[in-house]
């Protein structure tokens, strides 16, 4: 990503967060950066098993990654705990243990980018599986099950 599409992102961002005064915008919001997360993982996962090999690809998802975990609590605020949303109650009845697991996502997440950027195949699929881990770790508690 370019210095100027990081920079739109963030004032994107910011302006949304000014703009989402309502519990619903925030669980709209939560979902599509729970998406983006999710679309960058499931990219990243066709890249390190050799599925594809799109040039610097690794790295920009890596980057994105440690950029969308970077505050994950912050995606899950006070009120926002009801409607269609898979976050469960312990969110925010278990807020420290919340945080302890997101922070071991934004962690896994930031140590993969590092490792990427480094190029050592091995040291990046046990990275990779290390991101993995800490986001069942959190959706296993936090996150009611897909259907």
């Amino acid at each position: 990503m370019n210095k100027t599409t990081l920079i739109a992102a963030a004032l994107i961002t910011a302006a949304s967060a000014v703009q989402a005064q309502e519990p619903e915008d925030y669980i709209k919001y939560r979902q599509a950066m729970m998406a983006a997360i999710g679309g960058h993982n499931s990219a990243a996962s066709q890249i390190v098993r050799g599925k594809v090999s799109p040039e610097g690809a690794l790295a920009m998802h890596a980057r994105a990654l440690a950029e969308l975990t970077s505050d994950l609590p912050s995606l899950f605020p006070e009120g926002s705990d009801f409607g269609e949303t898979k976050a469960k109650a312990e969110i925010w009845s278990d807020r420290a243990g919340f945080e302890k697991a997101a922070s071991d996502a934004k962690s896994a997440t930031a140590a993969f980018a590092e490792v990427v950027a480094g190029g050592d195949a091995a040291k990046i699929a046990a990275a990779f599986k290390d991101v993995g881990e800490a986001c069942k770790g959190c959706h296993k508690t936090y996150r009611e099950k897909d259907d």
